[in-house]
């Protein structure tokens, strides 16, 4: 693991809770994400560190790299919690946005690291959300079809 990396992990596993405040606060005005009005903070919260935490999980060395069993069942509970398919995509995309947003405010991409290594850290956190929609999308539909089959 980089030096950036691990200053990464320290301040998710740090800031993550100032960061999630944060972003539920702006969701609540969010014309994206409308469903998100109805989401109490504590639930909003949870969403978000748990996204947040699991991101420094897969980065650091004795991580999960398989995101796939967390991001299927992320999409099926936004799926049970009535979000619309975009929602959920947007949901990761601002927490992505959030939490580099809050990096570059507290200067760690500014330091004197060089390029390659801010490059290769910001291509695995794209890789890890990337990842982490897909994956979401795949629960969401399948909780989908597994609602609409109960119905018939």
């Amino acid at each position: 693991m980089s030096e950036l990396e691990e200053r990464l992990v320290e301040i998710i596993e740090s800031k993550s809770s100032e960061v999630s405040q944060r972003w539920y606060r702006d969701m609540q005005e969010s014309h994206y994400i409308p469903t998100m009005h109805n989401v109490s903070e504590d639930e909003g919260m949870r969403m978000a560190i748990t996204v947040y935490s699991n991101l420094s999980r897969w980065l650091s060395p004795s991580g999960s790299k398989d995101i796939k069993d967390t991001y299927t069942d992320f999409g099926s509970s936004m799926y049970h919690r009535g979000f619309d398919l975009e929602e959920v995509i947007m949901v990761l995309v601002l927490l992505k946005r959030y939490l580099w947003l809050a990096l570059l405010e507290m200067g760690l991409m500014t330091t004197d690291l060089n390029i390659y290594q801010t490059l290769e850290l910001n291509n695995k956190v794209v890789l890890y959300y990337d990842r982490g929609i897909y994956f979401a999308l795949i629960g969401y539909r399948e909780a989908k079809a597994a609602s609409q089959r109960a119905v018939r």
